[in-house]
C-alpha cells in the first residue's frame, strides 16, 4: 500500500475548490483534481507541479453516475486506498420559481448538487476504509438552512440534503472510523462573482454590509477549514457542519 496521503477534490479545475487541492497538496497529499474542462485541469496539474505538489486530473461529470464510478475506483486502485474525498463540486445552475420549474431543472441542480455528493462517496468508501484517518468533507450552504433567495429554491433544497447526507454517512461510517462533515462557506471572492463585480460593482461591494467580519472570505480560508478537517486535529470531529461566512448567516 502506498504512504502516500491521497485526496480527490472535485470541481477542483478553479475558484474554492484549486484553492482546497492547492491547501491539501502542501499539507503532503497527493491530489487527484477533478472536472470537465481538461485543458483547465492539465493547467493545474502543471501549475501545482511547479510547487512541488504531485497531482493528478480526472475529467469526468459528478453527476454520471458509471464515471464517477470508474474514475474513484481507477483512483482507489492506483494509489491502495483514499484518505480524503472533498465534495466541492456544485453550484446554483441557474435560477427558477417552482410554478415555471421544469422538471429537467429541477433533476439538474439536485444532481450537481447532492446526487454527486452520493455517487462519490459511495465509490470512495470501501478504499476510504483502507486509510488511519479517513474523511468525507462535504458543501453545503446558507441556503441549506433559509431555503435560498428567489429562484435558488431548489438549490436550497438540494444543500438541505447535503447537509442530511453528511450526517447520515457519519452515522454509517463510524464504525470504520470514517468521519464525515461539511462545510458552509459564505460569499467567497472567487472567479463565480466576476460578472457581477465588473458589470455591477456597486452591488457586489454592498454584499459585505450583511456580514459581520465587514468584508468578503477569501478561497484560502475555506481551504484552510478543509485542511483541519482532514487532518488529525479535527480526529474526534463527525457529522459537524462548519460556517465560513464571517458571520453572515447571523444576519445583520
Amino acid at each position: 500500500m502506498s504512504e502516500n496521503k491521497i485526496a480527490i477534490v472535485t470541481g477542483a479545475t478553479g475558484g474554492i475548490g484549486f484553492e482546497v487541492a492547492r491547501r491539501l497538496g502542501q499539507d503532503g497529499y497527493t491530489v487527484a483534481l477533478n472536472g470537465i474542462e481538461d485543458e483547465a485541469g492539465a493547467k493545474r496539474v502543471e501549475e501545482l507541479a511547479k510547487e512541488g505538489i504531485t497531482a493528478e486530473y480526472y475529467g469526468f461529470d459528478v453527476t454520471d453516475e458509471e464515471a464517477v464510478t470508474s474514475n474513484i475506483n481507477a483512483i482507489g486502485q492506483k494509489h491502495g486506498k483514499i484518505d480524503v474525498l472533498v465534495n466541492n463540486a456544485g453550484g446554483l445552475g441557474g435560477r427558477s420559481r417552482f410554478e415555471e420549474m421544469s422538471t429537467e431543472f429541477y433533476r439538474k441542480v439536485m444532481a450537481l448538487n447532492l446526487d454527486s455528493v452520493f455517487f462519490a462517496s459511495r465509490a470512495a468508501i470501501p478504499c476510504l476504509k483502507k486509510s488511519e484517518n479517513a474523511s468525507i468533507i462535504n458543501y453545503t450552504s446558507n441556503a441549506g438552512w433559509n431555503a435560498g433567495g428567489p429562484g435558488a429554491g431548489i438549490y436550497g433544497t438540494s444543500k438541505a440534503g447535503v447537509h442530511a447526507i453528511t450526517r447520515a454517512l457519519a452515522k454509517d461510517l463510524a464504525e470504520y472510523g470514517i468521519r464525515v462533515n461539511a462545510v458552509s462557506p459564505g460569499t467567497i471572492d472567487t472567479p463565480f462573482h466576476a460578472q457581477i463585480k465588473s458589470t455591477k460593482p456597486e452591488v457586489f461591494a454592498s454584499w459585505k454590509n450583511n456580514i459581520l467580519l465587514g468584508r468578503l472570505g477569501e478561497p484560502q480560508e475555506v481551504a484552510s477549514v478543509v485542511s483541519f478537517l482532514a487532518s488529525k486535529d479535527s480526529s474526534f470531529i463527525t457529522a459537524e457542519t462548519i460556517q465560513i461566512g464571517g458571520g453572515q448567516a447571523l444576519g445583520i
